[in-house]
């Protein structure tokens, strides 16, 4: 008697639950009134990798900083070398890679509110303490490691903050996570124009270096101040509070059980029927608590879903792995054939903004056509193909060099591999991330999603590995 009671409640919330999911369905969603909400997203897209960006483009400041250490080699005193650049960049990316793991487990106990919204007051904290930093006179070797456990902080915060950006953009419509995508491609264009601000202004040195510094400050706060005003938008509201994941499996058969009530005249929902549902609505989370587990399609392990996405996986890994082995540790000290007062500009704008435009138009031009196809053997063909930018690359004027010989010693010829080596890392990029959720069913395309952001900083990660040894064939 008792287990037919229990059978009875659980139908009862069943039905109560295919009501509550009816009428949201049902509800078409408020328009996105002046397109607020995209540009939000987008502005978080341009805030998650601000910090990665600007620590990047401020090289030629903390080499200038780092330059007046001699040491001893047998011979004689020569420069002491702290390859910059090698350590910035794997000292940016492990963070990455270790916190988007450690994100997959902080989302169950720390809400999402307190995850983005922490991570850029302590990043905005960061940045206020790195542009402090311009006016503090000490030691090559103090300096190099206080700025080394200040990207690496930083860049932690902000691998908690991207990976948590992407939950949110998620359950909004797939246009926005193009939105919020280009808005991660634009933020090194934000930071190379920034830089050629700081070097137009002709200041002193350190004025300079504390203009730069203080616009991710600007640009941080700004982020914030966008994510809190969120909750305030009714679209917004709609999508983030509104139809869950478990919801939206049971479409289909909600909308055929629809279609046969309206075929009878008792089909409708009386007055009582939509109270009772409205008030169901309003304890989502108890009702959602008491459903059966029977009720709610099991999801695939993670090993199921990689043995589908293994292919897109692959692809995001080798793409980064390549583009971060050479970008920025090899070429930004490719030097211009042209002395003067070119050669105060020319790593902004030949290595830093030529890459950044190139990677967000890449980004941007898988909105507009896909190809090849996720299915196409050509797609992981095209991304084993860009290995032939490393030794392009390293052929380059790049100096000081010790081994290789400079080939492409214009100014011309370096542009035109930049660009070409930015634009399919973009959109090779793009297109991998975007297919692999594609390739499993719906109710695992969040599994798809979170193991494709890990393939992702795994190939940073063997990109900035791979630098220092790259960097030393030169």
């Amino acid at each position: 008697m008792e287990n037919f009671r229990r059978e009875e409640i659980g139908a009862d919330k069943i039905v109560n639950r295919k009501r509550c999911v009816s009428m949201k369905l049902e509800r078409n969603p408020p328009p996105d009134r002046g397109c607020l909400v995209g540009i939000i997203f987008f502005i978080l897209g341009l805030g998650t990798l601000l910090p990665w960006n600007f620590f990047m483009t401020a090289s030629q400041y903390f080499e200038r900083r780092l330059n007046g250490t001699e040491v001893h080699n047998g011979t004689g005193r020569v420069q002491k070398e702290y390859l910059f650049n090698s350590w910035m960049t794997l000292l940016s990316q492990l963070p990455l890679l270790l916190f988007t793991l450690l994100n997959s487990m902080l989302y169950q106990w720390i809400s999402e509110r307190v995850r983005i919204a922490g991570s850029l007051v302590l990043i905005l904290l960061l940045f206020i303490f790195t542009a402090a930093l311009v006016k503090v006179q000490m030691g090559e070797d103090r300096f190099f490691s206080v700025t080394m456990a200040t990207i690496w902080f930083i860049n932690s915060f902000g691998a908690v903050l991207q990976g948590s950006c992407f939950g949110l953009v998620g359950k909004l419509p797939p246009k926005y996570n193009s939105i919020f995508m280009s808005g991660q491609g634009l933020a090194g264009t934000f930071a190379a124009l920034a830089m050629l601000l700081a070097i137009a202004s002709e200041a002193d040195f350190e004025s300079a270096a504390l203009g730069y510094f203080i616009t991710p400050c600007v640009g941080t706060l700004v982020t914030l101040l966008s994510y809190l005003m969120l909750p305030r938008l009714e679209f917004a509201r709609f999508f983030l509070n509104g139809i869950s994941s478990e919801e939206t499996e049971t479409r289909d058969e909600l909308l055929q059980d629809n279609s046969k009530m309206n075929g009878h005249a008792n089909g409708s929902l009386t007055a009582a029927s939509k109270t009772e549902a409205e008030l169901d609505c309003r304890s989502d989370a108890t009702t959602q608590a008491a459903l059966p587990q029977q009720a709610v399609q099991a999801k695939a392990s993670v090993l199921e879903v990689f043995k589908k996405i293994w292919v897109m996986a692959f692809c995001v890994t080798f793409v980064f792995s390549v583009t971060l082995s050479v970008f920025p540790a090899v070429t930004v000290d490719v030097r211009t054939t042209f002395p003067g007062k070119w050669e105060l500009y020319f790593a902004s704008v030949c290595c830093f903004l030529t890459f950044n435009i190139g990677d967000w138009l890449g980004r941007t031009a898988t909105s507009m056509f896909r190809w090849p196809r996720k299915e196409s053997r050509l797609f992981p063909a095209l991304v084993v193909s860009r290995v032939a930018f490393v030794p392009l690359l390293m052929l380059c004027n790049v100096q000081p060099r010790h081994y290789l010989p400079a080939f492409f010693t214009h100014d011309a010829a370096f542009i035109i591999i930049m660009i070409l080596f930015s634009l399919s890392s973009g959109y090779l990029v793009c297109l991998s991330m975007s297919y692999g959720p594609q390739m499993v069913d719906p109710k695992d395309a969040e599994t798809a999603g979170a193991l494709m952001t890990f393939f992702l900083a795994l190939g940073l990660s063997i990109g900035a590995s791979l630098s220092f040894l790259l960097r030393a064939l030169v």
